[in-house]
């Protein structure tokens, strides 16, 4: 396994890989990898090639008032957790390289990234876009992974690569769950044992939208209340948003005529928790 920090090492390599026509299957992450991670390097090693990952905790993506400075890290944790998985490559660049001093361009995808996670982290996407813009020109993949627990990334990623004639393909993998049904982050690890017990009522929600759609329930704030209701239940359970919008715009939905993605965010103690699910009739 080979662990790159320098840029100019990383473009070099890459050109190297794609002159001897190996694919290159990439994961990018920002590190403190969990078994949702392990998914995602597991899919890339079964596509064969080269596979490579970056960790960097990318302060672009991070408000004034966010966690970038506190984001968990461990940096020796992951890399044995790579070499377990395979991993060829491993690129760990750092923040001055990849936003030297007078840095000024950015990525903004437009309509997606002002949606959900957009209204309360302002130019959080127009940082993770500009971000993995930069990560692919240096990496120069064929394929990228990402998780679906991200959702409403994953659709920015996918129309950026649209948009700009990005020759990569994007490939979705399903979200890892705890045993209880929380989604795997890293950010899990912030929470006490009070809290992680609080926590649950997400993924609980969730159920309970998927049970009430299957029997026959459509209109958005009656699902959504459901969801409320049960959330609320836990005083350490603040909610930032519950939606249910439209699976490719993420515009509200007033009910679900035939598919619909139900979105929520949910803050429990310091940890921002986000989940989501595709309702869709005769699923």
């Amino acid at each position: 396994m080979r662990i790159i920090k320098d840029l100019k090492e990383m473009r070099v390599c890459a050109q190297k890989s794609r002159s001897l026509d190996l694919k290159a299957v990439f994961v990018p992450t920002m590190g403190c990898l969990h078994d949702g991670h392990r998914e995602l390097l597991r899919i890339g090693k079964r596509l064969g090639g080269l596979l490579a990952l970056s960790i960097f905790v990318n302060p672009a993506q991070f408000g004034p008032t966010e966690d970038f400075n506190s984001y968990p890290r461990d940096l020796e944790r992951d890399l044995r957790i790579a070499e377990e998985e395979g991993v060829d490559i491993v690129f760990t660049p750092l923040a001055p390289d990849m936003y030297p001093e007078g840095y000024s361009t950015y990525v903004e995808v437009g309509g997606l990234g002002e949606r959900l996670c957009g209204v309360s982290r302002p130019g959080h996407f127009k940082g993770v876009a500009t971000v993995v813009l930069k990560l692919f020109n240096l990496v120069m993949p064929e394929a990228a992974i990402f998780g679906k627990k991200d959702y409403q990334q994953l659709l920015i990623i996918k129309k950026m690569v649209r948009d700009l004639d990005l020759d990569i393909e994007i490939i979705e993998a399903e979200t890892v769950r705890e045993p209880d049904g929380l989604a795997r982050s890293s950010r899990n690890r912030y929470l006490s044992a009070a809290e992680r017990e609080a926590a649950r009522a997400v993924p609980e929600a969730i159920a309970a939208a998927k049970e009430a759609f299957s029997a026959g329930l459509v209109e958005a704030p009656l699902l959504i209340g459901k969801m409320k209701k049960i959330i609320e239940k836990q005083p350490r359970a603040v909610i930032d948003y519950i939606k249910v919008c439209d699976k490719d715009s993420l515009e509200d939905l007033d009910k679900i005529e035939t598919d619909g993605l139900v979105a929520l965010a949910v803050k429990v103690g310091r940890a921002r928790l986000i989940d989501n699910c595709v309702l869709a009739k005769g699923a």
